[in-house]
């Protein structure tokens, strides 16, 4: 047999790709010890899986979210992985969930928008599932607590990087506050800062930094994104979020999807989670569109059920009863898919580039 290399747990293990939401996939060069470090802060002491689990990740072993779901997590503790070469459309979920009966679910938003307005939905008694974790986007409350009403079974949203190969700000089993992200996970610090460096208070947006034992060394052969993103001890992660005053983080957008309306910021997730709401509405994504005046307004890219409709101008209203007015999208598009990555984020890159 070949010699093992003497390596050490911080000399370069591996190299593992953005999955390309704000654009080209980047390189994040990650340590040996790295994979460790998730699973015994997140996998063992937040999630709790323990041998007798059944793990099935709808996220492949080639992103940092299902690397850790359907590998290292499971293997750290003896537990079983059901692993899935095909797609995970609903109706291959529900072929695992019904035939292999996992007992820990991985998945992200998008996906489980999907199975909810699926036809197939199997009943709670058809599924063996205790617990259900999402990430790759925030959860919008109402999608979590239609699926706590079905299954029995809590949706732990957390955050998570490929710089940071996991998750490091999550909700808990025993500590869920829906519509939130939570908290951070023992191990991993967590700051909001201001466009001047420094922490906002509670109740402001903020730019988050994180700093953890599982922080990539560099995005390879890229120094500009590396010296922007690694800033010494500290990660910025290129999210904005909120603090309240108990705590609990609440996921405001991308750095660079944030809209500036009349002056004021505004959230594109806080827009399409209210959208979401609407019982005909499947999915919606926000961008900025510049009105005539030239202006950036909201503009939302709506997907509904299938079988159902909606007018614009009833989303319209729809939206201005339940946020501040000048939230409200501006402008209404319905397609027929959003343009995603291979994990389930939407591309808004691109639908920015199409809405001039």
């Amino acid at each position: 047999l070949a010699q093992a290399a003497p390596t050490r747990g911080d000399d370069p293990g591996f190299w593992l790709y953005s999955s390309g939401s704000t654009g080209k996939p980047k390189g994040a060069v990650h340590t040996h010890a790295n994979p460790y470090w998730t699973a015994e802060l997140f996998g063992k002491p937040v999630l709790g899986l323990t041998e007798d689990d059944v793990c099935f990740s709808a996220a492949k072993l080639y992103f940092a979210y299902g690397l850790g779901n359907a590998l290292t997590f499971p293997l750290s503790v003896g537990a079983s992985v059901i692993l899935m070469a095909e797609r995970p459309t609903p109706e291959a979920t529900f072929q695992r969930w019904t035939q292999n009966h996992p007992t820990v679910f991985f998945g992200a938003p998008t996906g489980f928008a999907g199975m909810l307005a699926h036809p197939a939905l199997p009943a709670r008694e058809q599924v063996s599932l205790r617990m259900c974790s999402s990430a790759g986007e925030a959860l919008p409350a109402e999608i979590a607590q239609r699926f706590k009403a079905h299954f029995g079974a809590d949706i732990v949203d957390g955050i998570g990087s490929t710089e940071m190969l996991h998750i490091f700000l999550s909700n808990r089993p025993d500590d869920i506050r829906y519509g939130t992200t939570g908290k951070p996970v023992p191990g991993y610090e967590v700051e909001l800062r201001g466009e001047d460096g420094h922490a906002v208070a509670d109740g402001e947006i903020g730019d988050l930094y994180i700093k953890g034992p599982s922080t990539a060394l560099m995005y390879w052969c890229n120094r500009e994104k590396t010296r922007d993103t690694f800033q010494g001890a500290w990660l910025k992660s290129g999210d904005k979020y909120v603090r309240d005053a108990d705590g609990y983080y609440t996921y405001a957008g991308r750095s660079d999807d944030m809209l500036k309306v009349s002056g004021i910021y505004v959230s594109p997730f806080e827009v399409e989670a209210t959208l979401m709401q609407h019982p005909a509405v499947l999915e919606a994504a926000v961008v900025g569109k510049m009105d005539k005046d030239g202006l950036l307004k909201p503009k939302s890219f709506v997907v509904c059920k299938a079988g159902q409709t909606v007018t614009e101008q009833e989303l319209k209203a729809f939206v201005k009863e339940r946020l501040a007015p000048y939230k409200y999208p501006r402008f209404v598009e319905f397609v027929d898919e959003l343009p995603k990555t291979a994990t389930g984020k939407i591309q808004r890159f691109r639908l920015r580039d199409s809405a001039p």
